[in-house]
């Protein structure tokens, strides 16, 4: 509300032409008696909704204080009014401010989120652009050609028979006795030596006393 600043000589007079008054305080009941508005005396001893002028700045901002008057010590703040350069506010509450610098944070916060998600969305892109891209072809698994095979064992045949034979072995130390390097060789040896060779032990029924284990 904005008017004329000819009221600028009485403060609370100039506040009550607002729509933010309320003519059943206290201070109204003073006026219809005659006695200043704000009144702190006879405020005191009223109880109910009074205006108070909680704070003044010479000469463009004044500062009114709605409230419930509980007992001459107890008030209970309900709400604030200013007039500020002849027009009249009401002061947002507290946890109103609150909600709105939250909710702007979390805007910013909610644009920052968006925008780096667009920007790793971009990096993404790229890549895929990149893998979509030919490289160097990766060397796959060799799948096996068995007449490749062949040829390759025929070639070596070959060059085998054109090849000197191979030199023959050095001869094996006195005393030594080279071990036999077949299954006939095995089984002579073990027939000349079947009479003085015990019996062999079945692995279950001889397997001797059970052993402990030592930790």
């Amino acid at each position: 509300m904005k008017r004329s600043w000819a009221y600028k000589g009485n403060k609370f007079d100039y506040f009550a032409l607002s729509p933010f008054y309320d003519f059943t305080c206290n201070n109204e009941q003073l006026r219809m008696r005659s006695i200043h508005p704000l009144d702190l005396t006879h405020l005191s001893t009223m109880m109910g909704m009074e205006f108070m002028l909680s704070e003044v700045v010479e000469p463009n901002l004044f500062v009114f204080r709605k409230q419930k008057r509980d007992s001459p010590e107890k008030v209970t703040p309900m709400l604030t009014y200013y007039i500020l350069d002849g027009s009249i506010y009401q002061a947002p509450q507290l946890c109103n401010v609150f909600a709105a610098r939250i909710g702007r944070a979390l805007n910013y916060i909610s644009k920052a989120f968006t925008t780096a998600a667009s920007k790793l969305e971009k990096i993404g892109y790229v890549d895929a652009e990149n893998e979509g891209v030919p490289s160097e072809p990766k060397p796959s698994k060799e799948v096996i050609d068995f007449r490749e095979v062949k040829r390759i064992d025929h070639i070596l045949a070959s060059l085998q028979r054109k090849l000197p034979p191979a030199p023959a072995p050095p001869p094996f130390p006195d005393g030594y006795v080279p071990p036999p390097t077949s299954e006939a060789e095995k089984e002579s040896e073990s027939q000349q030596g079947g009479e003085s060779q015990p019996p062999t032990l079945d692995p279950i029924i001889d397997q001797g006393p059970a052993k402990r284990m030592k930790f």
